[in-house]
């Protein structure tokens, strides 16, 4: 990050808009490259960052892990050394010498100036509307791990950069890996067939035990031990029912074919009280409206000994369809079951991306991912609040969760939210 405000971000991206509207152009990266590897640059080393990197090494024998970035120099080595132990091929492909690895605030835009093809965008969810900006403003196709924002602010944003990127002919692909796994996109077929007749409900669940935690060191500044902590503030992470419960969210948008128009939550922060894990909430729940009268729960939990289920059950008129990774079954009407290969959509999700590469026929999933990423956001602002929200109220929020500068220095935690005091913005 640098000086740069989303706002700034928004505004750029707008006016790419519009000028690539008004002249027709298109980005170099939209075009089959002259050489014989994509260059790929990961924004984000961390342990999704690299993931993404060894999916995309594995997705395409094309490509090669160009240049990294992170806030943090030693998430750099980290995710080097990471590369450095894949097999024989993938090692050669991800060998990046000092002179094309970034550290520091600004190092996406470094690595943005290396002449890479692709990015891979793996931060705290809060960077992601800005790094997005900046990779389509240079002509970059883009990876961008989900959510994509925390804020409304960064809702428009994003929405912005996906106009931009779709006169660039540019493709965006997002780490909502349910939209490119075979047992999801089987079901949504069953759904959409008319399986189990209309839906009248649904109801979705991510329900687990805690996530790592790193004990704060005396060197470390408020902001340091925030971003090695980033789950737990939610200018990094949006909290869990955007950051994790954001997929199953993003499945039910799927299946339903649109966004709600109201969420009414609840929530609080219950068991994971010490300071230590900054001031989210550690369980939610929201009932969503959907336009044609649909009514969906939403449950998310991230409490120890308690019981876990992550899936997502949508009710028809003539059976039930359930969905979680690797699984999707029909009961009632005519019973199914999925079967066959599901290969990893982590990896897929990456073929996809290169194949529309290579092909000329770019895929843009920006605004499907951002849409997704604003119903887990107004059922957290309803829940803070205490207050319904609707999907207008939510995507015009003046809410923007930035910080007042990017640098290692002091920053205050915010008060953890109390419905019925803390005011809908």
């Amino acid at each position: 990050m640098s000086s740069i405000t989303r706002r700034e971000a928004l505004k750029t991206s707008t006016l790419l808009t519009a000028a690539a509207l008004v002249t027709g152009f298109s980005a170099h990266a939209s075009t089959l490259p002259s050489r014989s590897r994509l260059k790929v640059g990961v924004i984000g080393c961390g342990g999704r960052g690299t993931g993404a990197a060894d999916n995309i090494l594995e997705a395409s024998p094309d490509v090669e892990i160009y240049a990294l970035a992170d806030v943090l120099p030693e998430r750099v080595e980290q995710c080097r050394a990471g590369l450095a132990g894949l097999d024989r091929d993938r090692a050669e492909r991800a060998n990046v010498p000092p002179d094309r690895c970034f550290s520091g605030f600004d190092a996406y835009k470094q690595l943005l100036a290396a002449g890479v093809d692709v990015v891979i965008l793996a931060t705290p969810p809060h960077f992601r509307p800005i790094h997005l900006a900046a990779a389509v403003d240079k002509g970059c196709h883009v990876f961008m791990e989900k959510p994509v924002a925390v804020d409304p602010a960064g809702i428009r944003s994003v929405l912005a950069s996906a106009e931009a990127a779709k006169a660039k002919k540019l493709s965006i692909v997002a780490g909502t890996q349910r939209r490119h796994e075979r047992s999801y996109l089987e079901a949504m077929k069953q759904l959409k067939g008319g399986g189990i007749g209309d839906i009248v409900s649904a109801r979705c669940y991510w329900n687990q035990g805690g996530l790592w935690m790193h004990d704060r060191q005396p060197q470390w500044s408020d902001m340091e031990w925030q971003l090695r902590n980033w789950l737990y503030f939610t200018w990094l992470s949006g909290d869990h029912i955007v950051e994790q419960h954001v997929h199953n969210l993003d499945a039910v948008n799927w299946a339903l074919g649109a966004t709600p128009i109201k969420a009414t939550g609840m929530g609080g922060r219950q068991v994971r009280t010490s300071p230590a894990y900054g001031h989210i909430f550690d369980h939610f729940a929201v009932e969503y409206e959907y336009p044609n009268g649909t009514h969906v729960l939403s449950m998310c939990r991230q409490i120890d000994g308690c019981a876990s289920r992550v899936e997502e059950v949508f009710t028809g008129t003539r059976g039930t369809c359930t969905t979680s990774p690797g699984r999707a079954r029909i009961t009632g009407g005519t019973a199914w079951d999925f079967s066959g290969d599901n290969p990893n959509p982590y990896v897929q999700e990456h073929v996809d991306l290169i194949k529309s590469i290579t092909s000329g026929g770019a895929i843009n999933e920006a605004r499907q991912v951002a849409e997704s990423t604003l119903t887990a956001i107004m059922g957290r602002m309803s829940a803070y609040t205490g207050k319904p929200i609707t999907w207008d109220q939510a995507l015009n929020s003046k809410l923007d969760l930035t910080p007042p500068s990017y640098e290692m220095g002091t920053l205050p935690v915010a008060e953890v939210a109390m419905p019925g005091r803390t005011p809908l913005v």
